[in-house]
């Protein structure tokens, strides 16, 4: 078979080189999305008289956005490995199934997505809120988002397919003009400026999907210009059970840990409301905080997955390595800069989100301890990055459960009992997570070894490029 200019860079330019070519513009988008997070909810909170109520809105439509964002991109996860790996085994007949099946699960969730936005999103407000402004804001916004959803789902698969072919920075541009896109439309749409009507709530909800189709529309362009190799006739579009359960196998896993997030979050709100409203604030503003490092090492994360499969397609072992030892690597320094940086930066920050009295303690506190967690959390996200790479999807979800469900909530309930007995130990809240990731960690090192041990251990050590059996 004839080598593409694709194939010739996942399979010869050399792996800290690419990881670092791939993984730069990827990181720098995630870090504008994380960045967009916080002047989206600053404009809302400034709605004049019904900031408050606005945020309200925003923070009950959360768990369902991410819940989302998780399908898409849990999708866009198996399909990048699997056309990754097809890639490497030289199967272009694969390749365009998997990119065409990956199409149609686009429409198969962007239908259901609608269907919910009619018909569910009334419902799951009134389950958190009998406050009429706040549950008609949420419904307003909540809808908007869902029914006119098809740019984040389609944004979220064209992103993947241009990441496994080596082309994100494509995605990474992409990513960035539908966030600046949305920024600069948010108090335009907001507070009714340039002669436009003031939308309030609504406004940033169409701010948010004129963003996500900007970005649809760029990946798809990109995707259509770079990714020659790929066909995009129709006839791939046709569902195949078996490339679908490829996708999902892979995929799944990535979809629950994404949703994980959510159940995190909300479980900790109830924990620590049980202390104190304030820590609940504390951790709120914390969390927005951390995701400027996290994202970082999320986006190396999907650097690292397409490299390690394509080479796993290939069965070379040597490249795998290097994927493996540099992916871990790079993550690593980026934690420990983070935190430096957060650590260095605890009482500024409080300052910048004016708090005082309980919230600056309970905020300072939780940026001394959970920071200190970054570097096993770093660790944890490359390997599931290179878990899902070598289909893996099962060792990946293990350690996502570790880390966002089965340490974090026992350790809480214990050490919140504790303070609820003697405010003084609040403190020790915050070391759940550092004991979480730290637990999740261990686990993950013996499922790497083991998963090593099977899968890349018997693969040819040279350079040899030749697809290996299995």
């Amino acid at each position: 078979m004839e080598k593409t200019e694709t194939k010739n860079k996942m399979a010869a330019v050399p792996v800290k080189k690419l990881l670092l070519s791939m993984g730069t513009p990827i990181v720098l988008s995630m870090l504008m999305q994380a960045l967009y997070n916080i002047v989206d909810s600053a404009f809302v909170s400034n709605i004049q008289g019904d900031g408050e109520a606005a945020l309200n809105a925003l923070t009950l439509a959360f768990p369902l956005q991410m819940l989302m964002v998780a399908i898409g991109i849990g999708t866009g996860i198996g399909a990048n490995a699997l056309l990754s790996k097809s890639l490497g085994q030289g199967d272009k007949e694969k390749v365009n199934r998997t990119a065409g099946n990956a199409v149609f699960l686009g429409f198969l969730i962007f239908i259901v997505f609608v269907l919910f936005g009619i018909f569910g999103v009334k419902p799951y407000i009134a389950s958190q809120t009998q406050n009429a402004v706040v549950s008609d804001m949420a419904v307003g916004y909540l809808q908007i988002c869902m029914i006119l959803s098809f740019g984040a789902v389609f944004f979220n698969l064209f992103e993947k397919l241009l990441q496994s072919t080596g082309h994100s920075t494509y995605s990474s541009i992409a990513q960035i003009t539908g966030a600046l896109t949305n920024i600069v439309l948010d108090p335009i749409l907001i507070f009714g400026w340039l002669g436009l009507p003031e939308m309030g709530v609504k406004g940033a909800a169409y701010a948010t999907v004129i963003g996500q189709i900007v970005s649809f529309l760029l990946s798809l362009l990109f995707h259509i210009k770079a990714n020659r190799n790929i066909s995009n006739h129709p006839k791939y579009w046709k569902p195949s059970g078996k490339i679908i359960k490829e996708i999902y196998l892979i995929g799944l896993p990535a979809i629950v840990a994404q949703a994980l997030m959510s159940v995190m979050t909300y479980g900790m709100n109830l924990i620590l409301g049980a202390i104190s409203e304030s820590m609940v604030t504390a951790y709120g503003l914390y969390y927005k905080i951390q995701q400027f490092v996290l994202f970082a090492a999320f986006g190396l994360r999907d650097a690292i997955t397409p490299i390690i499969s394509f080479n796993y397609g290939m069965g070379n072992r040597k490249r795998i390595q290097e994927g493996m030892k540099y992916g871990i690597l790079f993550t690593s320094i980026v934690m420990l800069v983070g935190i430096l940086i957060v650590e260095a930066f605890a009482s500024p920050f409080a300052k910048l989100f004016d708090l005082s009295g309980s919230t600056n303690s309970y905020f300072i506190s939780a940026v001394r301890i959970i920071s200190l967690s970054f570097l096993f959390a770093g660790a944890n996200v490359a390997f599931q990055g290179i878990f899902q790479a070598l289909d893996g999807g099962t060792e990946s979800l293990l350690v996502s459960l570790g880390r966002q469900l089965v340490f974090i909530f026992p350790f809480a309930w214990i050490f919140a009992s504790m303070a609820k007995s003697n405010p003084d130990y609040y403190w020790l809240v915050w070391l759940t997570f550092l004991i979480a990731e730290e637990l999740s960690f261990a686990i993950a090192c013996g499922l790497l070894k083991r998963i090593y041990k099977k899968k890349v251990q018997p693969l040819k050590l040279e350079e040899s490029g030749c697809p290996h059996e299995k």
